[in-house]
């Protein structure tokens, strides 16, 4: 059993039938805008997130594709799961910007990834994010970086 309170919510929901939906419903909710996409989180580990989700009207831009905001909402949601799955219980982190090249249209479902290397945890200072965003047949269609910004959490008053 893992410390980390996210990691234990989707080892037990995963083993449920249904659990990832049920688990991906739940991680939603905590930023109510990635319930957009409706996301479906494939895979998550400590500095390692996968997010599925599907091409549908609701995500799509004047030209059919998927609009790039959608799939930008696709990569925070999939760092906010990996962040929150990897950093140690005595630090806290905040998105300060992310940096997205746009590399081919993106004309199907969506798959987004998001890493982070296990040693770049320290207070007060940026971590990195990498991200990336997949057609069915693998290429990437969005990728970058989203910078954290990573502080001690406060001292709880007794």
């Amino acid at each position: 059993m893992s410390d980390n309170y996210l990691i234990n919510l989707y080892n037990k929901t995963r083993m449920l039938p249904a659990g990832k939906i049920i688990f991906s419903r739940l991680f939603a909710r905590k930023a109510p805008y990635f319930t957009t996409i409706k996301p479906y989180v494939a895979e998550l580990r400590p500095h390692f997130c996968e997010v599925h989700f599907k091409k549908h009207k609701g995500v799509e831009n004047h030209i059919g594709t998927v609009h790039v905001i959608a799939i930008a909402n696709g990569l925070e949601c999939a760092m906010g799961a990996c962040a929150e799955a990897s950093i140690p219980s005595h630090l806290r982190w905040i998105p300060k910007g992310m940096d997205l090249r746009y590399t081919a249209k993106a004309n199907s479902d969506i798959r987004v990834t998001a890493e982070i290397d296990p040693n770049s945890w320290g207070a007060n200072q940026n971590v990195d994010v990498i991200v990336k965003a997949m057609r069915n047949d693998d290429e990437v269609v969005v990728e970058g970086t989203i910078n954290l910004w990573v502080t001690e959490k406060p001292k709880r008053k007794a």
